[in-house]
């Protein structure tokens, strides 16, 4: 569903997946900047919406993904992942509990997936499971002034859930109410910033994005989303098999690096492009985006083996790299074999 905020003065759409809503309107440097020094509202109205209520949410949701939710208090905030079997990641969820359900948003349009899944995996447990990605939208205030900004927010009573991290607020709202309270925030002072300005600090972050950073045979060690989004002293789910043997017998194939791109090009490099060494392939890039400091930045994924100091072509663009994942993640385990006594 095509945003009502891309009428704004200024806005220009962004790119797939995110072609619902803004790149930008009209000042992507100084977006960044507010993002970065005061507060912006961003317009995620593209994210799939999922709620999960019902008395058994918590422990349902535990059993059936990577984070730790059985005991979680009201406005917790997490992010959990969905795998199969084998351990690859099906749904990265960005999710808050509000003390009467679960919300989470999710990949734009994998809303309906994501609760068709849920669904099925309900049987005899008291949940209900609800895509709302039609209903509700998602706006997110960031930058060290956004606690300010929430407040200059219009009082939409209790029905508006808020989910609170490091990097920003997500409110949960109702789709009528996202022109209303943006326009209430543009009247404050409160800057609108885009998804270029968005992408560019998720990446500076080192936070992947699914699908965007990842490929079918993504695994969570190779991400860096263990800590984040997999806990690993939990019960059973789908696909931890996988996360405990990487984490205390091997080590993940290949792992995430922060790519600085040389800024004498004047474009960034396509996803999935070669992340080349000396020649030969050793990876793919992921997302990319100008930041307005660092200048052309990306996310990629190489090679465990590569040295960490190595300097890439990426798309015909010089590249040196920052270490997200180490190549020492993995094989945590002390084993010792015991020796009879002589």
């Amino acid at each position: 569903m095509t945003s009502p905020l891309l009428t704004r003065p200024g806005a220009v759409a962004a790119a797939p997946p995110d072609s619902d809503v803004a790149a930008h309107y009209g000042e992507p440097v100084q977006e960044g900047r507010a993002m970065d020094r005061s507060a912006a509202w961003i317009d995620r109205g593209n994210r799939g919406v999922v709620r999960v209520g019902g008395p058994d949410r918590l422990s349902w949701l535990h059993s059936l993904t990577s984070q730790h939710l059985a005991d979680a208090a009201p406005g917790t905030a997490a992010e959990a992942l969905v795998l199969d079997t084998n351990g690859h990641i099906r749904f990265h969820l960005s999710l808050v509990e509000d003390g009467t359900a679960v919300w989470m948003h999710t990949e734009p349009g994998a809303g309906a997936d994501l609760a068709a899944f849920l669904d099925s995996m309900r049987f005899m447990l008291r949940v209900e499971v609800e895509d709302l990605s039609d209903a509700r939208a998602v706006l997110t205030l960031a930058g060290p002034d956004r606690e300010a900004a929430l407040a200059l927010v219009p009082d939409l009573g209790a029905d508006v859930p808020l989910r609170r991290t490091d990097s920003g607020v997500d409110l949960f709202l109702p789709a009528e109410s996202v022109s209303p309270v943006a326009a209430a925030l543009a009247d404050a002072g409160i800057r609108p910033a885009g998804m270029w300005a968005h992408e560019a600090a998720r990446i500076a972050d080192h936070r992947p994005r699914l699908g965007l950073d990842t490929d079918h045979r993504a695994i969570p060690h190779e991400m860096g989303w263990v800590g984040p989004a997999v806990h690993l002293d939990k019960g059973c789910y789908p696909g931890q098999e996988t996360v405990a043997r990487v984490h205390n017998l091997g080590r993940p194939p290949r792992r995430l690096v922060l790519l600085h791109l040389d800024g004498t090009a004047e474009r960034l490099p396509e996803r999935g492009a070669a992340i080349e060494l000396e020649g030969r392939s050793v990876g793919a890039v992921g997302s990319s985006a100008r930041h307005h400091e660092l200048g052309p930045i990306a996310l990629g994924l190489v090679k465990r083996t590569v040295p960490t100091d190595a300097q890439f072509s990426v798309d015909g663009i010089a590249a040196g790299q920052e270490v997200v994942v180490p190549p020492d993640t993995g094989a945590n385990a002390d084993i010792r074999l015991r020796r009879r006594p002589a």
